[in-house]
C-alpha cells in the first residue's frame, strides 16, 4: 500500500514519513505521516487525503473497520530514513539504545556520520562515540525550549 501512495504524496511535495496501523483504545487507525520544510498545516493533511483516500479504497488493503488519518509526525517523532539524517543534520539528537554502551543506554550529540552499520555521534567537548546500528532503538531530535 505504502507504494501506491508514496508517488501521488510526493507529487503534491510532501515526504511520506510512515504509514501505521494501530489499535488504539477500541478503535483501529491506518495513518499516513507526511512532512515537508517547514512542517505540516491542516490543509497539507486534507490536501494528502483527498488525494490518498480514493487509492487506499480501491486497494482494500484492510478487512476490517478502521479510521484514516495523515498526520504530521511531530517533532519528537524518530528519525529513520536516509533523508530523516540527512534533513536534520548538524542538529542535536536523542539516541536510545537496547543494551547499554559504557554503561549507558541514552545518549545526545550531533550526528557525524551514519552508514548501514554505525551511528557516530559528537557528545561535545571533543567526545565522540560509535553505536553499533542494530542496537539503536530509537533516534529522536532533542527538542531545547
Amino acid at each position: 500500500m505504502r507504494e501506491a501512495v508514496e508517488k501521488p504524496v510526493a507529487d503534491l511535495g510532501y515526504e511520506l514519513v510512515d504509514v501505521e496501523f494501530v489499535k488504539e483504545g477500541p478503535n483501529k487507525y491506518l495513518r499516513l505521516y507526511i512532512d515537508k520544510e517547514g512542517g505540516i498545516t491542516i490543509d497539507d493533511c486534507v490536501a494528502v487525503n483527498d488525494v490518498t483516500d480514493p487509492i487506499i479504497d480501491r486497494l482494500d488493503p484492510i478487512d476490517e473497520p478502521y479510521i484514516f488519518e495523515v498526520s504530521s509526525p511531530g517533532l519528537d517523532r524518530p528519525l529513520k530514513t536516509d533523508r530523516d539524517f540527512e534533513r536534520n543534520r548538524g542538529k542535536k539528537v536523542d539516541v536510545s539504545l537496547f543494551k547499554a554502551v559504557d554503561g549507558a543506554k541514552q545518549f545526545t550529540g550531533i550526528v557525524t556520520e551514519r552508514d548501514a552499520s554505525v551511528l557516530v555521534l559528537d557528545t561535545g567537548n571533543g567526545k565522540t562515540v560509535t553505536l553499533d546500528r542494530k542496537n539503536v532503538a530509537s533516534v529522536k531530535l532533542t527538542i531545547e525550549f
